[in-house]
């Protein structure tokens, strides 16, 4: 299952030639992660506050063609991968003439927010879990 989330680029995005700077597609890739868990009925602030913390621990990303200031596109969110110790997050980002422009992954650990060790979700958030790995289209 993918979600949508659609952004529009904000002028301090950009660098001196106007095109969105590459860093700052690491947020566009967080800002659609939170929602796609929360499109699964699950607030990311409450499960920090349950005791599960995702820190990122790779990150990848290819650039295809440039994004400018205040340009519309949508960021296509899957997950690609789960264990119960950790999850991967796909992102294809296409333009408002449906061209993609860039592909990214993000690779989080499964924490306890209190110890920051890693844990096993599968048995310690179930219900978390199993909705994530639904959601992988074969």
């Amino acid at each position: 299952m993918k979600t949508k989330t659609f952004i529009t680029a904000r002028y301090g995005e950009t660098d001196m030639m106007g095109i969105v700077h590459h860093s700052v597609y690491a947020l566009y890739y967080e800002q659609a992660r939170v929602e796609f868990i929360n499109n699964f009925g699950i607030s990311y602030l409450q499960l920090e506050k349950d005791g599960l913390m995702l820190p990122l621990v790779n990150l990848g990303c290819s650039y295809k063609k440039p994004l400018h200031f205040a340009d519309e596109f949508v960021v296509e969110t899957s997950v690609e991968n789960i264990k119960p110790a950790k999850i991967r997050f796909r992102y294809e980002v296409y333009n408002s003439n449906n061209e993609l422009v860039n592909v990214g992954f993000t690779e989080h650990g499964f924490v306890d927010s209190s110890t920051f060790k890693p844990i096993n979700a599968r048995k310690l958030f179930p219900d978390i879990y199993n909705k994530l790995s639904e959601s992988i289209e074969s």
